[in-house]
């Protein structure tokens, strides 16, 4: 039995426990959906799935409830996979560990998948449920809503009965919202160049670590840190000023969201060593400050290992660092 049955209401979070226990990131759904398909069926309940995956399940009226408006409840199957980098995790094959932390359920080192989990185990618990006086009744569970809204667009006109959709994917306990972020994607080519690192040079992993992420449309607005952002502000004030050398540059893992973890690949002249181990904890100190309240537990690390590759040439890093600063 899962640490979650402990909750109320005890259908809700023992159905929210079971998807959690089926991988479904996007474009890895379908586990999940049969499950659900053959749970749907298990209860009598009509089920059908549309083209591109889609899950729509009815349930007839409560008795003399038959004459009110049909209404849908929506939500997505597929949730975001993030992990911190020390977690060991395959979102493809491995469930999800949630555990309640005070008030909060969590996960352990990776996504809860909450969004949009716990708007699927509110519907399905509602289609469990005979003792909720309904009218018609609808749910809709679209495919790929994380990845590109997928499901949503795949969806066929004249597929639901209800005039009402209530969608589940919000951020909010006892809020109804009207509208929601919008979202612009880019894709850019630059053509930077690299040369070989020179004779003398050390060279560094530069982490930052330990920030909170969130979600780009829900959580954008409240201050979070952004680890790409942060750590190219570093790199746009001294990369000039101690000759650093970038080599690689990685962070973030998906669209909508907030980076939580960044790694800069460094190389330095041996006589730049000690400044830029002294600007690397100014700098965190300075980060620490700015983002007290909203980021506790934010570091930035810098070690020191081997590598081989070539680096961005000065005018290349300078470009890169802009489009991200």
């Amino acid at each position: 039995m899962s640490e979650l049955s402990q909750l109320s209401p005890q259908p809700l979070w023992d159905i929210f426990a079971k998807i959690c226990s089926i991988p479904h990131p996007s474009y890895h759904e379908e586990q999940l959906a049969e499950h659900i398909v053959s749970w749907a069926k298990e209860k009598g309940l009509y089920v059908d799935r549309d083209q591109v995956g889609n899950i729509l399940i009815r349930k007839p009226a409560t008795a003399g409830m038959e004459n009110r408006k049909p209404v849908v409840l929506q939500a997505h199957l597929d949730m975001v996979p993030q992990k911190n980098s020390d977690t060991v995790h395959d979102f493809t094959t491995d469930p999800i560990q949630p555990y309640i932390d005070g008030e909060w359920v969590k996960a352990r080192g990776t996504t809860l998948g909450a969004d949009n989990g716990i708007g699927m185990a509110s519907a399905l618990a509602v289609l469990a449920d005979d003792n909720v006086v309904h009218g018609p009744l609808e749910v809709l569970l679209t495919m790929t809503e994380e990845a590109g809204m997928d499901g949503a667009f795949g969806l066929q006109s004249g597929w639901l009965q209800a005039d009402i959709l209530i969608n589940t994917d919000s951020e909010e306990e006892g809020e109804i919202y009207m509208g929601c972020a919008g979202g612009i994607d880019f894709t850019s080519n630059l053509p930077l160049t690299r040369e070989a690192v020179p004779a003398g040079f050390a060279c560094f992993k530069l982490t930052l670590k330990g920030l909170k992420g969130g979600h780009s449309g829900g959580e954008i607005h409240l201050g979070l840190g952004n680890a790409n952002k942060l750590l190219a502000r570093f790199l746009a004030g001294h990369a000039e000023e101690l000759d650093l050398r970038l080599i690689d540059f990685n962070g973030g893992t998906l669209r909508n969201a907030i980076p939580r973890e960044a790694f800069a690949t460094l190389a330095v002249a041996a006589d730049n060593v000690g400044a830029l181990k002294t600007l690397v904890n100014a700098y965190q100190d300075i980060l620490k400050n700015e983002l007290a309240e909203k980021e506790k537990n934010l570091t930035l690390q810098l070690n020191e290992v081997a590598s081989d590759k070539a680096a961005l040439t000065a005018p290349s890093r300078d470009t890169f660092v802009r489009l991200l600063n």
